[in-house]
């Protein structure tokens, strides 16, 4: 269960915007040229046929005038009289034809786009979500290691001074490696705490009771070494108020499988920062950036994570996955569209059923 890369923190980099709906844009700015083209030179040739028939009428006048001697240059103008109007006639039913082919090649390409808007930003959701997952599989895979760190065994087992100074010093040396954590907690079966890792910085955690604290209780009762608990992100009023993810795992005296849990180990992830890595690397195209809005999300829609820093941990997002997976829909009166993806999970974490989200505004 030891670390990896992702141990200090979030990777930066999430899958780039891709080119497929700023081709089928182009695709869809060539029909209209084509569309604007072809109704030019039908409308050219519907001119040309209107002075070839204005041309032949005056000929035929003429002829008349001529009487016997004007006779055959008279069929001759009614041949070109005809041939303008089949002219006119082919014109019109071109224009008519090409207008509809094109529209229903530009009415697809539009549906095409639109789909790979969709696809993109649900990539994007998934991705984002996915890099979270990865980042706290590796949090399992911590607070399991360290709970059966020697020290913190002995210190849970038998809470005497000299073991108290040696757990503490011992998880001091672990957050001075793992900078992504805002401390760690050796707590009693009884809820309270017996040693952390930052007494310097938090002064007031020794003897807290946490009994009431849902992922103490949950933690309690874990069957075996191997389990662990994943809270969801609160602040922490002991922690000067801070976003963390809590994990925790029991310790237990004489090996981690079954046997007797003595304590609870539980470690405090700086959220906030980590998290805002994650939203905010997302490579959004920089023309639809200031339109776009990239978040985390827990099962509840609250908002975890948000690119433009607003709603953390109080505003509940509106959409609606019901069952689905993932998903794209429009929102009727502003018309901005959501995309979404649950968390698949990652190795043995399975996730507490939070999204990606992509939130996009409807161009102006």
């Amino acid at each position: 269960m030891s670390g990896s890369v992702f141990n200090q923190g979030f990777p930066s980099q999430s899958r780039e915007d891709g080119p497929g709906d700023t081709g089928l844009q182009g695709v869809a700015a060539e029909m209209a040229e084509l569309k604007r083209i072809s109704s030019d030179k039908s409308r050219r040739i519907q001119s040309i046929t209107g002075q070839v028939k204005i041309l032949a009428l005056n000929a035929l006048i003429e002829a008349a005038r001529a009487g016997e001697a004007g006779r055959g240059f008279s069929v001759v103008a009614q041949e070109v009289r005809a041939i303008g109007a089949e002219v006119e006639t082919i014109s019109r039913s071109l224009e008519v034809e090409l207008s509809d082919r094109i529209a229903a090649v530009q009415s697809k390409v539009e549906t095409l786009s639109e789909s790979s808007r969709k696809d993109r930003l649900i990539d994007l959701a998934l991705n984002a979500v996915e890099l979270i997952d990865r980042n706290l599989y590796e949090r399992t895979c911590d607070v399991r290691w360290w709970a059966t760190d020697a020290a913190v065994v002995a210190c849970a087992a038998d809470p005497a001074p000299e073991r108290i100074a040696h757990a503490t010093e011992r998880m001091s040396v672990i957050l001075g490696a793992y900078t992504v954590y805002l401390d760690l907690w050796l707590c009693g079966m009884d809820g309270r705490v017996i040693a952390h890792g930052r007494p310097d910085r938090y002064g007031d955690v020794i003897g807290r009771d946490v009994s009431d604290e849902p992922w103490f209780r949950k933690a309690a009762g874990l069957p075996d070494g191997d389990a662990y608990v994943a809270a969801d992100v609160a602040r922490q009023p002991r922690l000067g108020g801070a976003q963390v993810a809590t994990y925790c795992a029991s310790i237990r005296d004489g090996g981690a499988g079954r046997a007797q849990p003595v304590g609870v180990l539980a470690v405090h992830f700086d959220w906030e920062p980590q998290a805002r890595a994650i939203v905010e690397g997302v490579r959004v195209a920089p023309e639809d950036r200031e339109r776009t809005r990239v978040l985390l999300v827990d099962a509840q829609r609250r908002v975890l994570a948000a690119s433009d820093r607003r709603g953390l941990l109080t505003e509940i997002l509106a959409f609606e996955p019901g069952s689905r997976a993932s998903g794209a829909a429009y929102e009727a009166v502003s018309g901005a569209l959501t995309a979404f993806h649950r968390t698949p999970g990652y190795e043995t974490y399975a996730g507490l059923g939070w999204y990606g989200v992509i939130v996009q505004k409807a161009m102006r």
